[in-house]
């Protein structure tokens, strides 16, 4: 018989900084540090046991479900995922994004999970609690906020990435957030001391490309009457944002491709070659593979950029966030004054395209606080042209169809793809409309690609 000490488990939570409770089997909190407890309120005290103690009872009433989330069944059964579960059946680390429910309000959180297992084969699960600080759940002075599935998966690889020193492609309509996400991959990074520097790639021509990117020397060219430091050196040790880079012409794609494989480059009119030090995130609204196909953009290049593409979901796929939009950007844009959109401006809004996204949204509400006067935007205040456009036309172009006989498999798979863009109630009353069970529809949304 071996003489292993037993483990303390308050000294296991208690070693890290961020909220970290340990948690039996059936989702009871036995140990919570008191960055956990301070954040939670923790209504009671977890129970008083050790790894080889025989947890029978139950005094302390702490469920991880009840407390960060105030439900009264385990997250899975209200249609999350559930990062336990998983490791309970896998035996693996999991780590998922959710939206806790905090004494300071409702907070988007990374939740990390790490099966532990004592000597005695007795199963606990550490989890490890990061609050995301680039995000929201409710409206906020700055940075991102939503709640939606669609956006809590962006999120989610948003969280991911920024902690690998990869280059990341953001794909995605115009007007979807595309800046303001690499913006959160660079504060949430460890570069977010460093400058995150844009580069517009949009409009810029050969001479003034290189001259923005590197920089120049004194005399380079007619003007140049300074040394002047590039977008590149502003950037050192920080994040190059490269915004709009399908619009590179084919001329300068070149020397975008020598700088990102050898970090290294000259100032226009120098002879010196500098090194670079920079994390890369570029953006795009075009079809990048297609222009690759038509040699339009070279293929070389494009998977040099494109190590970890993340597609943006338009505010059409995130009806369900407009309403939290909407009090976001008017408490932005209307600091000094309190104003309101009314029941009809909200059922528009859920109604209409959207085809500039978050950015025609902002638009829509400057130009409606100047037209109201009360405080209350009306439909009468929207713009004229807006409220012209044929939204049933637009709607129906979003609306789900089959265009081939396909396997009934696939059929069902690109359906529920098309419902969880759209679909605007919970995961509960979707599954009563598609007359199955809750943990049913869960698996299937678990399977789609």
């Amino acid at each position: 018989m071996t003489n292993e000490p037993v483990l303390n488990l308050q000294d296991i939570v208690d070693a890290y900084e961020d909220p970290a409770v340990l948690i039996a089997e059936d989702y009871r909190i036995i140990r919570a540090n008191n960055s956990y407890r301070q954040i939670y309120a923790l209504q009671h005290e977890p129970e008083n046991v050790s790894f080889t103690d025989n947890i029978t009872t139950d005094v302390s009433r702490n469920y991880c479900y009840s407390v960060s989330h105030h439900y009264t069944r385990s997250c899975d059964q209200e249609g999350e995922s559930c990062p336990l579960l998983k490791a309970r059946q896998t035996r693996k680390n999991q780590r998922v994004l959710h939206i806790h429910h905090t004494q300071f309000g409702d907070v988007h959180v990374d939740v990390s999970l790490y099966p532990v297992q004592s000597a005695e084969g007795k199963n606990y699960f550490l989890e490890v609690m990061k609050t995301v600080k680039h995000a929201s759940p409710i409206a906020g002075p700055q940075g991102m906020v939503g709640k939606s599935a669609s956006f809590n998966r962006l999120l989610g690889l948003i969280n991911r990435v920024a902690g690998h020193d990869v280059s990341v492609l953001l794909l995605g309509e115009s007007g979807s957030g595309k800046e303001l996400v690499a913006h959160a991959i660079h504060q949430a990074s460890a570069r977010h001391s460093s400058a995150c520097v844009t580069v517009e790639c949009s409009g810029l021509s050969e001479a003034l490309f290189e001259s923005e990117l590197f920089g120049h020397e004194k005399g380079a060219f007619t003007g140049a009457v300074l040394k002047k430091k590039g977008l590149v050196e502003e950037a050192e040790g920080g994040t190059l944002f490269l915004d709009e880079i399908g619009d590179v012409p084919l001329s300068l794609q070149v020397k975008l491709l020598r700088l990102i494989e050898t970090r290294t480059f000259r100032r226009v009119g120098g002879v010196e070659q500098k090194i670079s030090n920079f994390r890369l995130i570029c953006a795009t609204h075009k079809d990048l593979k297609s222009m690759v196909k038509k040699g339009l953009f070279r293929e070389d290049l494009y998977y040099r950029i494109s190590t970890f593409p993340i597609r943006l979901p338009t505010l059409r796929e995130r009806r369900s966030d407009i309403p939290l939009l909407v009090e976001t950007i008017l408490n932005r844009i209307s600091k000094n004054r309190t104003l309101q959109v009314s029941d009809q401006v909200l059922a528009f809004f859920s109604e209409y395209f959207f085809p500039g996204n978050i950015r025609e949204l902002r638009n829509i509400l400057e130009y409606a606080r100047v037209m109201a006067d009360d405080g209350i935007i009306e439909l009468e205040h929207l713009p004229d042209d807006i409220k012209l456009d044929k939204r049933a036309a637009h709607i129906q172009e979003d609306a789900f169809s089959v265009t081939a006989i396909v396997p009934l498999e696939q059929c069902e798979q690109e359906y529920l793809q098309w419902l969880s863009r759209h679909y605007q109630g919970n995961q509960k009353s979707l599954a009563d409309k598609l007359g199955i069970s809750e943990r049913t529809l869960y698996r299937k949304l678990k399977t789609l690609p």
